[in-house]
């Protein structure tokens, strides 16, 4: 019996060495995956090499570590892309936390509300700065829905349209997103423009031919002499509105890519002198000096002749229309950068400064201009024309001064 119980113990003392040997080996490789799994944590794509003991474990753990290095990849992706697309919008986009503190700004919101990086941390209040934008985003803290406001900034002539929209995934937060609606509020006062002048101008002659008619009908066909004045008067009618649906067609197809041009190398001081020459007598007739400064040895521009003649002859034509007599107009040119810069000035009464930018526009008239007759439309063929040659154009002007047209067109290589 004494042999079988020390080959009892020895065995038990045997197997608790054992079992101590593999609890240390797996306590020791428990330790040492652990220091791997942070370390792949705290490093990303980084995989663990096999454990013998816990290789079933170290599969699954890279397996693991495999998936998220894809999520992870895949979310820096999206993350890129969606801050190129917040970079390069031309709405500002802000987001706030709950206590209306500034957490994201992309660059078209700093400079809608004019600040700088500096806004981060900044409280809605500074950033937005006007009671109807602040009053927008405090009713949608509030009520938790989406609110929008509109308002119009004077000092910079600005319209802006802002739409607050609550947070779903920070308590109290917003996403507010700002437009410049100020381009597309002013295509719209043109079109406004546009059609009350158009309705104007086709308002004015259309009256008189019924009113010229009318008097022909009631009797005035029975005296020749008057009969004969009033046929001339609704001829001039005519004229004028035969004058408006010529120009009309012309400025249609102009705008609709319908024009060709046949560019040549052109002399400024010959496009000038034939200009000059078109309208002296019309100048004298008005009692007024037209004359050409234009050094003969200007390089030579691309363009052409007729077209530029005719932008030349309406800046003339109105020039002549606006200068009292003994005024002088002058044709002027000179080489600039790679252009020729041509000029039409006048001693005339000027253009207001506010009707300055808009005086291209088509049918657009200074309150001056309203009784003086014409289209409205010259201008703005000539804009079109010298911008089919690469060209610009502007007005410069003094009110009571006289003012001067400017077109540059580049010179011919």
């Amino acid at each position: 019996m004494t042999i079988p119980l020390v080959i009892l113990a020895f065995s038990l003392a045997l197997g608790s060495t054992w079992l101590a040997w593999r609890y240390i080996r797996l306590r020791r490789s428990l330790d040492d995956l652990t220091a791997r799994v942070r370390a792949a944590t705290r490093d990303g794509d980084h995989f663990i090499e096999d454990v013998d003991e816990l290789a079933n474990l170290s599969s699954a753990i890279n397996s693991l570590a495999s998936t998220l290095t894809i999520q992870l990849s895949s979310i820096d992706t999206e993350r890129a892309r969606l801050a190129a697309v917040l970079e390069q919008m031309t709405d500002g986009v802000l987001m706030t936390d709950e206590a209306g503190r500034v957490t994201f700004v992309n660059p078209a919101a700093e400079r809608l509300f004019e600040r700088a990086e500096t806004s981060l941390g900044a409280s809605m209040t500074e950033v937005l700065r006007h009671h109807e934008l602040v009053q927008a985003w405090r009713r949608s803290q509030q009520t938790g829905e989406i609110q929008t406001a509109s308002v119009e900034l004077p000092r910079r002539r600005q319209y802006l349209h802002l739409v607050v929209i609550p947070d779903r995934h920070t308590p109290g937060g917003s996403l507010l997103l700002a437009q410049d609606l100020t381009r597309i509020r002013r295509l719209e006062t043109v079109r406004q423009d546009f059609i009350s002048n158009l309705s104007h101008e086709l308002r004015t002659p259309l009256a008189s031919l019924k009113a010229l008619t009318e008097t022909l009908q009631d009797g005035a066909l029975d005296d020749p002499p008057a009969a004969h004045r009033f046929l001339k008067r609704i001829e001039t009618e005519v004229d004028a509105l035969a004058q408006m649906a010529a120009e009309l067609l012309q400025l249609s197809r102009i705008e609709s890519d319908q024009m060709t041009l046949d560019q040549r190398a052109v002399a400024p001081l010959d496009l000038l002198s034939m200009a000059e020459e078109r309208m002296r007598l019309q100048a004298q007739r008005a009692g007024l000096t037209l004359h050409v400064d234009c050094p003969s040895n200007l390089p030579a521009v691309r363009a052409d002749a007729a077209r530029l003649g005719q932008v030349l002859v309406n800046l003339i034509h109105n020039a002549i229309k606006f200068t009292p007599a003994g005024g002088v107009v002058t044709l002027l040119a000179e080489a600039s950068s790679g252009v020729v810069r041509f000029g039409v000035r006048d001693t005339g009464a000027g253009i207001p400064a506010d009707d300055l930018p808009r005086i291209f526009e088509r049918f657009y008239k200074t309150d001056r201009a309203r009784s003086s007759g014409g289209t409205g439309l010259g201008l703005s063929i000539a804009r079109h024309i010298v911008e089919a040659h690469d060209g610009k154009i502007w007005a410069e002007s003094l009110e009571g001064a006289g003012s001067t047209i400017y077109f540059t067109i580049p010179i011919s290589q």
